[in-house]
């Protein structure tokens, strides 16, 4: 089997590059065969993950943020091949539901070591998701956060929290229609998240209690708040206990429906499209992920 590295040059403002020398150290003292492509353009990482996984079984490795993960991801979806995740962007939240781990050369020499195992895939629409997709205010934050990190002098880190201050004071709380398994809400929604992975948003643990391999979503819910009670929402977010404040309501759901009078702000994986109708589903066990 040949190992595929997929390595955006632009992740992690563009340090990315930096880690080329390790991955060929590793492949060489492990005595693999691999191949090294680097992206050129955004969409690059899926059509190389198509490309090379629609011919041959392999393990293919996403260098890079959650949105390549999210590029990879939709271009090995339907293989056999299986994924592997080396964190090298600003925000990466998926990682944090494999492992502890930080060290990246621990990552990388586990990840080529150990063997898959299957979890859960997220479909929205006609695009594949591993981690969380929302909508509402959070996907605004990550619109706005996208254009932040490209600023001079802005940590990556601290896009994420610029963001929610800048944003949160002028946005409005949109109707929405959700329907889920068991239950239809139709009401001002601030955001909804349908969980995968229990972190997003550069660490905030959104979705504490969602497991990668239990064949359901766990879902956020957060009706209409005030701007100030925002404010005091997303420290508790950061740190999984916003399950105290009345406004949010969490549900499991293997299905789930969100429709809009008008255009919202989707957020997949760090990725965004909008949309006013939009269908998510779980599919068990559909994705071979490699847990360093």
């Amino acid at each position: 089997m040949r190992h595929l590295f997929i390595i955006n040059p632009q992740a992690g403002k563009g340090r990315t590059k930096d880690i080329i020398p390790m991955i060929e150290k590793a492949c060489k003292k492990e005595s693999i065969e691999y191949i090294i492509e680097i992206t050129e353009k955004a969409g690059h990482a899926r059509e190389i993950a198509k490309e090379y996984t629609s011919k041959e079984v392999m393990r293919v490795y996403s260098v890079g943020g959650d949105g390549t993960l999210n590029e990879v991801l939709n271009g090995m979806a339907e293989s056999d091949s299986s994924l592997a995740i080396i964190p090298s962007g600003s925000g990466n939240d998926f990682i944090r539901s494999l492992t502890n781990k930080e060290d990246l050369e621990d990552i990388l020499i586990t990840s080529i070591k150990k063997e898959f195992e299957l979890v859960d895939l997220g479909k929205c629409n006609d695009k594949y998701f591993i981690n969380i997709a929302s909508v509402g205010l959070d996907a605004e934050i990550v619109y706005n956060a996208i254009k932040i990190k490209r600023l001079p002098l802005i940590p990556s880190k601290f896009a994420y929290l610029i963001s929610i201050f800048t944003t949160v004071f002028g946005y409005k709380s949109k109707k929405l229609k959700i329907q889920l398994d068991d239950k239809n809400i139709y009401e001002e929604t601030l955001l909804t998240a349908v969980a995968n992975g229990k972190y997003y948003g550069g660490g905030m643990m959104v979705a504490p209690k969602a497991e990668l391999c239990d064949g359901t979503f766990e879902i956020c819910h957060v009706k209409e708040v005030s701007p100030f009670k925002i404010i005091r929402l997303f420290p508790r977010l950061i740190k999984g206990i916003h399950d105290t404040i009345k406004e949010v309501s969490f549900y499991k759901t293997k299905k789930i429906r969100i429709q809009s009078e008008e255009e919202i702000s989707v957020n997949i994986d760090g990725e965004l499209f909008r949309a006013r109708d939009i269908s998510l589903e779980i599919l068990p066990k559909a994705i071979k992920i490699v847990r360093p």
